[in-house]
């Protein structure tokens, strides 16, 4: 049997920078888009901003990964706040000026912190047992609850501190970063032994990604975040287009976020109950559900409904997708595989961001069509989670 006294410890460390470290990307997320449409010449590259943190995170994830295999969790992790005070202090700046061209380099290099807190759920299952493993991954995406609460409060509280809107969140955001890095002083996980000469290589990256465990545990986990994101994202423009106030889209997203982290306290013990294969998907067929409400019109209802049934359809693709991709790879190919699958699920989330803002501003003639849009644009790529989903368990044990 393994001590799960050192893997609990860790997740208590990760949880509180989930909760503390997370609250950052509430706080861009709901301010980002807005900003954008303030400082862009064409509101079709409203949320260009956002697409730039993503596709930041997208290519910092295999270096990161790198440094984290070389040198352990914790300078990956501090590299990560590094990034994302930095990219904050690039953003405020671009406010202060009003180029939005600073402003979008601001927002790339807050990637590397995006890409960094991908990695807090594989730090939480490297030094648990199989047993306690997916409750891990669960509890480190729980804490992310209480940046739910804290981040959209803050942007609200900040956005209009200074005499330039939104400055304020983008300070906030330095403040978050220098205090949470501390917490990493506490985590407790050794650095991967270095490589030997006759040490086992593992597999290559396309026979990673061939194994159909894997395969399906990558694009779920894609089509899962992107989607997520493809609707979060355009969401507060289409609340304050739909005329309600951007108090009432943070509270949509206060919402949203809340739904995304709130049922990880029990997912894990879900996954260990039912299997994971269910759990993904359940979730798969909940995304589809918020698309089905968010199509059935812009009161504020239909916004909070959709957002919520996006946030817990969310909660279980992809943290059974990372429960499946933790258990089909050796410990020697932690590196690489953790890192192309972050590569690979946000290529696709930088994809749906970009999409979103066109798709909102650019695809009619109103905000009711640009959100019917969006949410329509969430069929073909359920039917691809779904369909492989169901490939999967038809293979049965050989899978």
């Amino acid at each position: 049997m393994i001590d799960d006294r050192r893997a609990k410890r860790n997740v208590a460390v990760l949880v509180g920078a989930q909760a503390i470290l997370g609250s950052q990307m509430p706080m861009m997320f709901v301010v980002a888009g807005l900003a954008g449409q303030m400082l862009a010449s064409n509101v079709c590259f409203a949320t260009l901003p956002i697409s730039m943190i993503v596709l930041g995170s997208m290519l910092s994830a295999t270096p990161v990964s790198a440094i984290m295999q070389r040198y352990g969790r914790r300078a990956g992790f501090f590299l990560g706040t590094f990034g994302g005070g930095l990219g904050a202090v690039v953003s405020a700046y671009g406010l202060y000026t009003a180029s939005f061209t600073l402003f979008l380099v601001g927002s790339f290099i807050s990637g590397i912190y995006m890409s960094a807190q991908g990695f807090y759920r594989f730090a939480a299952t490297d030094t648990a047992s199989d047993d306690f493993r997916p409750k891990a991954i669960s509890y480190v995406m729980a804490g992310g609850l209480i940046s739910a609460v804290i981040g959209p409060q803050l942007a609200t509280a900040t956005s209009t501190a200074f005499v330039v809107p939104f400055l304020g969140t983008y300070f906030a955001v330095v403040s978050v970063n220098v205090i949470g890095s501390l917490l990493f002083l506490f985590l407790d996980i050794p650095k991967p032994e270095p490589v030997s000469a006759d040490a086992p290589r593992g597999r290559t990256r396309w026979e990673l990604l061939t194994t159909p465990r894997i395969a399906v545990a990558v694009i779920c986990a894609m089509v899962s975040y992107a989607l997520m994101n493809l609707v979060m994202t355009s969401t507060p423009l289409a609340v304050v287009g739909c005329g309600y106030t951007e108090k009432t889209a943070g509270y949509v997203v206060t919402g949203h976020v809340l739904a995304m982290f709130a049922p990880s306290f029990f997912t894990g013990h879900l996954i260990n109950r039912f299997g994971v294969e269910k759990i993904m998907g359940l979730g798969i067929a909940i995304l589809a559900a918020a698309g089905i409400v968010g199509l059935q019109g812009v009161d504020l209802e239909n916004f909070f409904v959709a957002l919520i049934l996006l946030g817990l359809g969310w909660n279980f693709g992809f943290i059974g997708a990372t429960t499946m991709l933790t258990g089909a790879h050796e410990p020697h190919e932690r590196g690489r595989m953790q890192g192309l699958n972050d590569l690979l699920v946000f290529g696709g989330v930088t994809v749906a961001s970009l999409a979103s803002g066109g798709l909102m501003n650019c695809s009619g003639g109103s905000a009711v069509e640009g959100w019917t849009a969006v949410n329509m644009a969430m069929v073909p790529f359920l039917a691809l989670a779904g369909g492989s989903l169901i490939w999967l368990v038809m293979r049965g044990k050989d899978a």
